[in-house]
């Protein structure tokens, strides 16, 4: 295997303004929604989450970054790794210009009337289904399903579901009547939205992008299954939970979700002893890297929950966003967008002309700094948030900012290459 995609790629490959929509756009949300951060520090440090600039600020970095930018990548990944073409590439078009309008709509109902925040889900939760029926038609065509099948689909009904308590929620905020209990539909809007959609998301498409990236082969599958039984389990009976407010239930799901997360990561390492690629490349290395950090927040979350110790789910909600899916998405971003655009200036042009290397499309040096710089930052924030210090709140969130900044310019680096 000589590049990062099979040559299944040429046949299936998307348009490639189409995902470069989605990440382009997702890179300036992460920017705005960590300066709105910096901004609401003094609401944060007192524990203040559930603030309408926190949401927000929460809202752009997860919707308009975290899940613009995997709906972009889905749209490259999802042809090459299921070997079917995206049902229709001019709705992708459509359905990134009504989910951008939504996401900005809605950040900016939540920081300036609230009552407005039904209206513009409404607009989102278009943006959704037109993303939920562009995936279901493509996986649908899929000619021999397998397990990345059914981690994805299973992802994109949770997506479905936490739009659809999204609404429940903003309905409340413009109506001012609860259709149901409040503080049930928020837990259960995080948990279908953090560990449901993108967790099983990221641990599906793992299993097709760690053997690529460290050209891994001869290993088994079998392990996918239990993760994924066990995980999804550990889901329905967390939700279960939320619906009895039952602290032992609760304690259970925490340990099923702990224990299926136990056995990726161990079905991880035993892929990477198959590897060929002795030397990993750095950007791989950060998405291995937030594997980890998302194992000992799986722990955490367990041991809390044994405890009852449910004050600090807040810290923890934060570091799980930022430590494992926003940094999974970015490790695996650095190599995506290399690929994509040397692909597209630069593959018919070998033999014909002087062309860069795939490896000079982006400078490993930098990467590895401003990789540095986000830990760092992303370390600070949760310090302050927990000993609810407000100048080390100010350094690190100026920190994650810089990070955005640089991570902004080295995309736009590749792409003047």
């Amino acid at each position: 295997m000589t590049t990062m995609f099979p040559s299944t790629q040429r046949t299936y490959e998307t348009n490639i303004r189409l995902p470069f929509c989605f990440i382009l756009f997702g890179v300036v949300a992460f920017i705005a929604s960590e300066a709105i951060l910096l901004f609401s520090g003094t609401s944060l440090v007192q524990g203040a989450f559930r603030i309408p600039a926190v949401w927000g600020a929460i809202h752009l970095a997860v919707l308009g970054w975290a899940l613009m930018v995997a709906m972009g990548a889905m749209y490259q990944l999802v042809p090459v790794v299921f070997l079917t073409p995206i049902w229709n590439e001019t709705l992708g078009f459509v359905q990134f210009f009504i989910t951008t309008l939504g996401v900005l709509a809605l950040s900016i109902s939540f920081l300036w009337k609230m009552k407005f925040v039904f209206f513009a889900g409404l607009l989102l939760t278009l943006g959704f289904v037109l993303f939920f029926l562009q995936m279901v038609m493509t996986l649908k065509k899929q000619p021999i399903k397998n397990m990345m099948t059914l981690f994805v689909s299973t992802a994109l009904f949770c997506l479905l579901a936490t739009v659809v308590l999204g609404m429940a929620l903003s309905f409340h905020f413009f109506s001012g009547s609860e259709i149901a209990d409040h503080l049930l539909m928020l837990k259960t809007h995080l948990l279908f939205g953090l560990t449901g959609w993108f967790t099983l998301l990221i641990i599906g498409f793992s299993y097709k992008m760690v053997p690529m990236f460290s050209l891994a082969h001869g290993f088994s599958m079998t392990l996918a299954r239990y993760v994924y039984t066990i995980y999804v389990w550990g889901l329905a009976i967390t939700f279960f939970s939320f619906l009895t407010n039952h602290s032992t239930l609760f304690a259970g799901g925490m340990g099923l979700l702990f224990l299926g997360f136990s056995l990726f990561s161990y079905h991880i390492t035993t892929i990477l002893r198959k590897r060929v690629k002795k030397k990993l490349d750095r950007p791989f290395l950060f998405a291995l890297f937030a594997i980890a950090i998302a194992l000992c927040l799986h722990a955490i979350a367990f041991l809390f929950a044994v405890v009852g110790n449910t004050a600090s789910f807040g810290v923890m909600i934060y570091g799980y966003l930022f430590g494992w899916i926003i940094l999974s998405i970015i490790g695996y971003l650095y190599k995506i967008v290399p690929f994509l655009w040397w692909t597209h200036r630069y593959s018919k042009k070998i033999g014909k002309e002087n062309v860069p290397t795939l490896k000079q499309m982006i400078n490993e040096k930098w990467i590895v700094f401003s990789f540095g710089l986000f830990l760092v930052s992303l370390i600070g924030v949760i310090l302050a948030l927990v000993i609810s210090n407000l100048p080390l709140f100010y350094i690190a969130q100026s920190g994650m900012i810089a990070f955005s900044l640089l991570l902004a310019g080295t995309i736009i680096s590749v792409l003047w290459k």
